[in-house]
């Protein structure tokens, strides 16, 4: 069984997705501006960034970060991550697709060696952020946030976290900024699936995995992003990192912490509906599989069926069907419109189950 969870786990990165230039890093010119004759275009003026000392920076903060281990699936597979400490009492900021399908969540803190669970506290995969707090934890050293709004091209920062998905000291790799609004295509090396990003910062830094959830530092150790993606081997030379800025990651806790679910940001335990479902035509969402033993599949939902609608709400296409139950909690009681493979139309009544991370 050991051999078989150490084949199955993977270390949580995105890997980023060459689809042409554009693809990677969006599309970033200059605007130029007419001047009448004689005239002149005001150049803002900003003051040095603090030189990087990487080897100082690295000791700073690696005392705030902790290493992910999380487990996924029936055979104990799982993968790795990174996150940083926001509270003494243990919140810690990391990366969405770290927790993605966690059955259960295990945190080592660098700084004191200490091992704690780990709840998932909400999440937003779109900006691909998550909040997870560590049960019994006190007096931990917390992380000093910087501001992305200050960042600038070609500044040098510092990114960190557990490369290789091993634990141990954390490992830094450094570089200058070489993009503040990078979009790009990154690839879920745990499951395959793809997401754009869009307003990340790019370092010509040769980022890994296991990295993923950690902290990007500028020359005070404050952190100014969380990292998120590598651009890896499929690029020439020594590759590129991605990362959220820290202002977007920080908007997204706050929402978690209100309670107050979005469109994007889920609140607490993951519902579920026990189907994997896409776009039906001319709309809804088709159930391709209903799986055994899951509530749709107990409430009498078939494969075939498409969803059109829950609790009186039109559901239109797979995404909708996702982000209405993203916002339903587990043991609470839906009603769900389908039409069948024959065109008849009934409504059932579906008690979501506790899920993983989606």
């Amino acid at each position: 069984m050991d051999g078989v969870r150490a084949a199955l786990r993977l270390i949580a990165t995105l890997v980023v997705v060459l689809f042409g230039v554009a693809a990677f890093v969006g599309w970033r010119g200059e605007v130029g501006v007419d001047g009448q004759p004689g005239g002149f275009v005001a150049q803002a003026q900003y003051a040095d960034p603090p030189a990087l000392d990487a080897p100082a920076v690295a000791a700073d903060v690696r005392k705030v970060l902790v290493d992910i281990d999380v487990t996924t699936g029936p055979f104990g597979g799982g993968a790795a991550g990174t996150g940083i400490v926001l509270t003494q009492d243990g919140q810690v900021l990391t990366s969405h697709h770290v927790i993605k399908g966690a059955n259960s969540v295990k945190v080592t803190d660098v700084g004191n060696g200490l091992i704690y669970e780990g709840t998932v506290l909400g999440y937003d995969s779109s900006n691909d952020i998550a909040l997870v707090s560590l049960a019994g934890a006190s007096g931990l050293p917390t992380a000093r946030l910087g501001s992305s709004a200050d960042l600038r091209i070609r500044q040098d920062v510092l990114a960190i976290g557990n490369a290789g998905g091993d634990g141990g000291d954390p490992t830094a790799v450094a570089g200058p900024i070489t993009a503040l609004d990078a979009s790009i295509v990154a690839m879920n090396s745990a499951d395959l699936s793809r997401k754009a990003l869009r307003g990340m910062v790019e370092v010509a830094a040769p980022v890994v995995g296991g990295q993923s959830g950690g902290a990007l530092a500028d020359g005070t150790g404050a952190v100014v992003g969380v990292v998120t993606a590598a651009s890896g081997d499929k690029t020439p030379g020594p590759g590129n990192g991605y990362a959220v800025p820290i202002d977007t990651a920080m908007r997204i806790v706050e929402q978690i912490r209100s309670g107050t679910p979005t469109e994007t940001v889920h609140i607490g335990p993951t519902a579920t509906l026990g189907v994997q479902i896409t776009d039906a035509q001319p709309s809804g969402a088709r159930v391709d599989w209903a799986f055994h033993g899951q509530p749709a599949q107990a409430a009498g939902i078939v494969d075939g069926d498409t969803i059109t609608a829950v609790d009186g709400q039109t559901i239109t296409t797979a995404r909708a069907l996702t982000t209405a139950i993203s916002k339903r909690k587990p043991a609470e009681t839906i009603r769900i419109d389908l039409r069948g493979p024959d065109g008849n139309t009934r409504t059932v009544t579906v008690t979501l189950a506790r899920g993983t991370p989606s």
